[in-house]
């Protein structure tokens, strides 16, 4: 019978953490939110407050767009105090254009919580960190590691595929999380912090998604990946699911002196919280529109927009007149940049002529 995965962990040969480590001291990104390793070894800590923040900002998205919004919020809000007493509506409009705005949300809550509960000081261990509001198994262990050196694996995407290819993994990363875990677990050395971040280091840069140079990375003796021949085979990727497809109307009412209606979404769902145009509900069907008032309507374009479970076709409707609705305000067409306003509505924004 043939053997899975996870029968197999125990012929997989342990991560050299000692080559990995000595790679990193050699090559590791200068990223502002770490601490490099010499500077790790003169005693020089992290910053608690800048992992916690950098590493929820990275989630489902890159470090190239993240590094300006780093710098946006350390520079605003240089504290998890500063963070926690800043309001919510103006840590949505810093957000605003990074996308998955619950983390945006569940963010200001935490350092909030950091700072009622916990003094301003975040906990040291991955156990209390999970505690907090937007702090997971991942982000809890990234943090514990890598400003305590807490001994607990920290396995991000990039490590994922590191290991998938190490173990030559036959299944999806996803059906095979515990194996990924306890393999990276079993290496982790005192210096868990410098490990963790080696480890992402090297997903990112050499065992990366559509390359593997092989010859400079220091797993490569014993990588069974690389043993296969083809070592961009691994992960093995999951079986694809279609995305549903919705539909809906946007209504960009422009006010004759230059504004432009907004309002904001509901507390709860999709975007919540966010400033929008108002809109109909995003239905499974296209629908015809029902304006909300009467006039000259006109037809600007579409706005296709993919989330992480549907892609979104919205038609912008645009017209002139000086109707506010029930809820919401009248923005400077020249001040959108201090709304909170998501991707997605910029997109409609800048569909019905709006730059």
């Amino acid at each position: 019978m043939a053997q899975t995965a996870s029968t197999q962990h125990s012929e997989i040969a342990a991560i050299d953490a000692g080559a990995v480590l000595d790679w990193y001291d050699r090559h590791a990104r200068d990223l502002p939110w770490r601490v490099s390793p010499a500077d790790r070894a003169r005693g020089i800590r992290p910053n608690p407050y800048f992992v916690w923040l950098s590493e929820i900002m990275l989630q489902q998205t890159t470090i190239a767009a993240v590094r300006k919004y780093f710098a946006a919020f350390t520079s605003l809000w240089p504290t998890v105090e500063n963070l926690a007493a800043a309001p919510l509506d103006d840590v949505l409009v810093q957000w605003a254009g990074l996308g998955y705005y619950a983390r945006a949300r569940n963010l200001h809550a935490c350092a909030v919580a950091v700072v009622d509960q916990h003094g301003g000081v975040f906990p040291s261990t991955a156990a209390a960190l999970r505690d907090l509001p937007g702090i997971g198994d991942y982000t809890s262990a990234a943090i514990a590691a890598i400003c305590h050196d807490e001994v607990v694996a920290v396995v991000d995407g990039n490590v994922d595929r590191v290991v998938a290819r190490y173990v030559a993994l036959p299944s999806p990363v996803r059906e095979e999380k515990p194996l990924v875990r306890a393999t990276v677990q079993q290496a982790v050395p005192k210096r868990a912090g410098d490990f963790a971040q080696a480890m992402m280091d090297l997903g990112a840069t050499i065992c990366a998604p559509r390359r593997a140079n092989c010859l400079l990375c220091p797993l490569e003796p014993a990588c069974l990946g690389t043993k296969t021949g083809d070592p961009l085979a691994f992960p093995v990727p999951p079986a694809k699911v279609e995305k549903p497809h919705r539909h809906g109307h946007a209504f960009v009412i422009r006010h004759p002196e230059g504004k432009v209606f907004l309002r904001q979404r509901g507390p709860k769902g999709m975007l919540a919280k966010m400033t929008e145009t108002p809109g109909s509900p995003w239905s499974d069907t296209e629908t015809a529109a029902t304006f909300p008032f009467a006039g000259d309507w006109r037809a600007a374009g579409e706005v296709n927009h993919t989330f992480t479970h549907f892609h979104l076709t919205l038609t912008v409707w645009s017209v002139t007149a000086d109707t506010p609705l029930d809820e919401g305000w009248w923005a400077e067409e020249t001040m959108l940049d201090r709304e909170a306003l998501p991707s997605l509505f910029r997109k409609v924004l800048k569909t019905s002529g709006l730059e």
